[in-house]
């Protein structure tokens, strides 16, 4: 990597698309309109934007196409996320980690120092870490990463054959009439919006299965068992069966960005992550040690998981 991770935060690549630019500095301007010139022009006299052969950049640069650009992101204003994420367990070559509710697993978007990978980058002093699957920035639970990059692939392979084990918890409202334990099998697509899923017709590429852990009043507990790992794949299939999550912003109905409430935290949890290690032979199994909210506490459970169920 020609740029060292600093303080945590590792840099940012673009690769420079065939185009009609003169310099760099005309990509940059059009490519991250939201950036001031000054800021590029600064960060160049800094020698903190270069190649994928650590040359700085400089001021006025031919532009050619190919060229990769390596440069540290700064975000102005980023959110605190004011809860504190929780070492599980550390080793050579693994370490699990309990997140908290609104904080993004990578940085993205408006989230950088504010990620789990920053933070256990800064507080372990381990620049290789690689999570080895992701959470919602709104789900807490179990997040395992890599430390070495010589076995990542190793267990990265065991997600890809569907060898891992997870469960996890939610709230949300209570259903009688369905006949428990169910499973769901749909088509996941690309929403409309770029941030939601939804189910399409066609041949299933996501599978859940739900059984009920405790009920109380209008709501139950679930324990949901993804057989596959698509993105968003439990929060749409609980409001595809009419249990919308209780605190989801985003299905069945989606809310305005920046609006996080975190009185109301999403209760969706990533209980259990457990595996046989393809290194080792050993016996994996990482726990939260977290715990969603009360079924009686009906302050805290967003009242639009009260929602009519959606259509099937």
């Amino acid at each position: 990597m020609p740029l060292p991770t600093r303080d945590g935060v590792g840099p940012s690549c673009v690769a420079l698309p065939p185009g009609p630019w003169g310099s760099i500095d005309e990509f940059l301007a059009e490519r991250f309109a939201a950036v001031p010139a000054d800021t590029w022009r600064a960060r160049m006299q800094q020698g903190e934007l270069v190649d994928e052969h650590g040359a700085a950049i400089t001021p006025g640069q031919p532009y050619r196409a190919g060229l990769r650009l390596y440069y540290y992101r700064a975000i102005d204003d980023e959110p605190k996320v004011p809860f504190e994420d929780v070492l599980l367990f550390q080793d050579e070559l693994l370490v699990a980690v309990d997140k908290p509710h609104f904080l993004s697993v990578t940085p993205g978007g408006r989230h950088l120092h504010e990620t789990l990978l920053v933070r256990l980058k800064r507080r372990l002093g381990i620049d290789t870490l690689t999570p080895l699957h992701r959470l919602d920035r709104e789900t807490a639970g179990v997040v395992v990463f890599a430390v070495q990059p010589a076995t990542r692939g190793a267990y990265q392979a065991l997600f890809a054959q569907k060898t891992v084990r997870k469960n996890y918890e939610a709230i949300a409202p209570w259903r009688p009439e369905l006949d428990f334990p169910l499973t769901r099998r749909s088509r996941l697509v690309e929403d409309e919006h770029f941030l939601r899923m939804r189910e399409a017709p066609g041949e299933p590429n996501a599978e859940t299965r739900f059984d009920v852990l405790e009920s109380h009043g209008a709501f139950a507990r679930y324990r949901l068992t993804p057989v596959t790992g698509r993105t968003h794949q439990l929060r749409v299939h609980c409001a595809a069966l009419g249990l919308p999550i209780a605190g989801d912003r985003m299905y069945p109905t989606l809310l305005p960005a920046d609006t996080d409430d975190h009185t109301r935290p999403l209760q969706l949890l990533a209980r259990t992550l457990a595996f046989v290690d393809p290194l080792t032979g050993q016996e994996r199994r990482f726990e939260s040690a977290r715990q969603l909210a009360s079924l009686r506490d009906t302050n805290t459970l967003n009242p639009l998981a009260t929602a009519p169920p959606a259509r099937r």
